[in-house]
């Protein structure tokens, strides 16, 4: 492909010779000659000239490049479209194959592909163009949008809605049972979990992910939101728009996320926390309550700039507490000199 389609594509200013025949795209650390890559800033200039790029992707122009450039406001962004360009998606042959199991008041949308040994409940609708591999599970009066993905082996229990464009990888299960019981009479009698789950348009499901459905009410996924693999998600949590859910975060019930929050790997959310807009919480973290907007870190969490303080104090720990012994010894010697004295 030449460089100046590849630059219309993307919308990028070219610098150089647009005549260029780019053969693929990779990363700044494997990229061969033939190939386009990117670089997020001039950090990496030294390192672009040492490699075999034949073009590269930036957001200003670099002096003294010899390669053609191609200008673009974000670069990742654009080195994102250039993989799309030159590894489009493959898209499955549409229909409903004979070794799948499709109920008879499901409905089918138009060009969706459905795979051998996928079960399609009762009164559960499939948007057009939407791919289900094989061996998914979806429940009774189930509404999945049009344009979705649902990778291998995935479950979706009754009573779950599923936007447009969301994409869920192998082994998830959406709208299992919360985890609700209550004690009496020396055991754990099981709450009933009657609500469903939501999740809105454009939002990405990381493999292996767990989400409850509500006791009662629902379960919400906000738009745009992207969760990694591993990630628990308790009943009646509601999460905003475009948040990040890092792996292995576990989010407890009646957890409420706003817009734009980060949670990073590992992170613990307490039952029925309040977290705002915004808000970035790091790797092992431990929330619960109200949390305001910014950025936190520790278990319990605190401020990130005072979790640091305290981490760096904590480095501190063996010579104080020697200190602390060598005060000890000395104030008892002089109380011990003391006693002496009054003798």
């Amino acid at each position: 492909m030449k460089l100046r389609d590849i630059a219309q594509h993307i919308n990028a200013e070219l610098l150089g010779n647009g005549e260029v025949d780019i053969k693929g795209v990779s990363g700044l650390e494997d990229v061969r000659e033939g190939e386009i890559t990117f670089i997020k800033s001039k950090k990496y200039l030294k390192k672009l000239t040492q490699s075999s790029a034949s073009a590269v992707i930036t957001s200003e122009a670099l002096d003294d490049l010899k390669i053609p450039q191609l200008v673009v406001k974000n670069p990742l962004i654009g080195f994102a479209k250039v993989l799309e360009l030159f590894y489009p998606e493959k898209k499955g042959s549409a229909g409903v194959s004979k070794e799948a199991h499709v109920c008879s008041t499901a409905q089918i949308g138009k060009d969706a592909t459905i795979y051998p040994h996928v079960f399609v409940g009762e009164n559960t609708t499939v948007g057009d163009r939407t791919i289900i591999y094989p061996g998914v599970f979806i429940g009774e009066d189930v509404k999945i949008g049009s344009d979705c993905v649902i990778f291998p082996n995935v479950s979706i229990y009754n009573n779950v809605v599923i936007g447009s464009r969301v994409r869920i990888h192998a082994g998830t299960v959406i709208g299992s049972d919360g985890f609700g019981y209550v004690f009496e009479a020396d055991r754990h009698y099981k709450i009933p979990q009657v609500g469903g789950v939501i999740i809105e348009d454009d939002v990405e499901i990381g493999a292996s992910v767990t989400i409850d459905r509500a006791t009662t009410g629902n379960t919400v996924i906000g738009e745009g939101t992207k969760i990694d693999n591993l990630v628990q998600i308790a009943h009646n949590v509601h999460i905003g728009k475009h948040c990040i859910i890092v792996a292995q975060v576990g989010i407890a019930g009646s957890t409420r996320l706003g817009n734009h929050v980060t949670l990073a790997g590992q992170v613990g959310v307490s039952d029925h926390t309040t977290i705002e807009d915004g808000t970035i919480v790091t790797a092992q973290s431990g929330v619960m309550g109200d949390v305001k907007k910014g950025v936190y870190s520790g278990s319990p969490a605190m401020s990130h700039f005072k979790w640091l303080r305290v981490r760096a104090t904590l480095e501190l720990l063996p010579d104080i507490h020697k200190k602390v012994k060598e005060l000890e010894k000395t104030i008892k010697e002089i109380k011990g000199g003391q006693d002496n004295d009054r003798d």
